[in-house]
């Protein structure tokens, strides 16, 4: 049996979480055929929000790792764990940190989630995880005016032109069953053998990534770009 794969990212308290839980919930008996992997940095609260929703999650931890690169490095092993407990969907959320790496992949269903109150430049700011998704879910909006959705929305398509845009009220559920359409299509995989990701992670090999906590240049070796000003 194939399994379907989808990717969520979206910067910290965008709600990805909320929209994730009305989503499954929004398809009868969903709840217990998908499982969510949950990537962070340090700490995460969100298995136990999954659990109480009566859905099966499990966290991964990047530590002192890019959570991208974590990502990417665990993939294969979170779609095994889903293959083992015959779940028909994996669905994986990200938080993205440094908006320059996104988790999407080539072929499986990427979606973006964003806040309406976060700023009305930050789909332009967001990078990969909006330009390569192929969904962008805009929380939030009950917040603000009509104008301001659709100002939004102009800003998220001058990024990327060609994805959908959704507005889901992450509380009420209000527009989650469009995204579980959406999501029915989403392509099933049998391994991760072939899978590649839609945009490079950067070239970083520096003392910092090595754990040095030292300023002065005498200690900065491997890749480095100094600032013109």
């Amino acid at each position: 049996m194939k399994t379907k794969l989808i990717t969520i990212a979206g910067p910290p308290s965008s709600g990805k979480t909320s929209v994730i839980i009305k989503m499954i919930e929004s398809q009868p008996g969903f709840k217990n055929h998908c499982g969510v992997i949950k990537f962070d940095c340090i700490s995460s609260l969100d298995e136990e929000q999954y659990q109480r929703n009566g859905i099966t999650a499990k966290t991964g931890l990047a530590g002192n790792l890019c959570p991208d690169h974590y990502f990417i490095s665990n993939i294969d092993a979170c779609f095994s764990w889903a293959k083992q407990n015959k779940f028909s969907t994996l669905i994986t959320e990200s938080a993205g940190l440094c908006n320059r790496c996104a988790p999407h992949l080539k072929e499986v269903l990427a979606i973006c989630v964003l806040d309406n109150l976060s700023g009305i430049n930050t789909p332009l700011k967001t990078g990969p995880m909006v330009k390569m998704a192929d969904i962008v879910v805009v929380t939030k909006s009950d917040l603000v005016s009509q104008a301001e959705r659709e100002v939004f929305r102009f800003k998220i398509q001058q990024v990327n032109s060609k994805c959908k845009v959704l507005f889901i009220n992450g509380i009420t559920g209000q527009g989650a069953d469009r995204l579980a359409t959406l999501t029915s299509s989403a392509k099933g995989f049998e391994n991760t053998d072939n899978l590649k990701l839609r945009f490079s992670m950067p070239t970083a090999l520096c003392s910092y990534c090595l754990g040095e906590t030292r300023v002065d240049q005498d200690f900065q070796i491997g890749i480095n770009r100094k600032i013109k000003l």
